[in-house]
């Protein structure tokens, strides 16, 4: 078995003890899960270690789900953090302003644990996927500023002054790979005077008429 080090991490906010109680029931084998009782406290809490994904219930005595939500949305360093409203089936809840300040997802009391499971397991997928992306185009190097180029050889100077074939270098400094090939202009100037080239042009013409 994994050790809660190793688990995604989650945290549930609900000021009712026997609801978090039992979502930690059904997650402890999966997550490592760390439990808050009102809106202020998780906000403290996840500054020591952050969430994987908040589970977060609407309707709290001090600050409001919606409240909590806008917080967390609005600071740099937990505005990625997946977060899935808690609500009772008989509470007013609504829907397009939970998913309008940020939430991902929303699941109704009472709980049923496949349900419970299967919306974590997934929006914490997402937001694993999300990330790796995030980091592989941050890692993309972009091409600019001033390039040296011949004006004759048509070679890039690089910054330690050595000089490269165009291809090469923007393949070293970009995502970019080369299949190379060659156009038309340039076919005709190698092969323009060979018989066989000739009449391999005329055909393709006569087949264009």
């Amino acid at each position: 078995m994994s050790s809660d080090t190793e688990k995604p991490r989650i945290m549930i906010v609900d000021d009712q003890t026997e609801n978090i109680h039992m979502l930690m029931a059904v997650l402890k084998d999966e997550y490592a899960v760390t439990p808050s009782l009102n809106g202020k406290a998780a906000i403290e809490k996840q500054k020591g270690t952050r969430p994987d994904l908040i589970l977060l219930d609407i309707l709290m005595p001090d600050i409001d789900g919606y409240d909590v939500c806008k917080g967390l949305k609005n600071d740099v360093q937990t505005k990625d953090i997946p977060i899935i409203f808690l609500t009772a089936v008989s509470e007013a809840m609504d829907a397009a302003k939970a998913f309008e300040i940020g939430a991902v997802d929303y699941i109704t009391k009472p709980f049923n644990p496949v349900t419970v499971k299967a919306r974590i397991k997934t929006h914490i997928t997402l937001s694993a996927t999300l990330k790796e992306l995030k980091d592989a185009l941050d890692k993309v190097k972009n091409l600019e500023g001033l390039i040296p180029i011949c004006s004759s050889c048509k070679q890039i100077r690089d910054d330690k002054g050595f000089w490269h074939r165009v291809e090469k270098y923007i393949e070293e400094h970009s995502g970019v790979s080369f299949s190379h090939g060659l156009c038309p202009d340039c076919i005709d100037k190698m092969y323009g005077d060979k018989e066989w080239y000739q009449e391999k042009k005329q055909e393709k013409a006569d087949n264009s008429e």
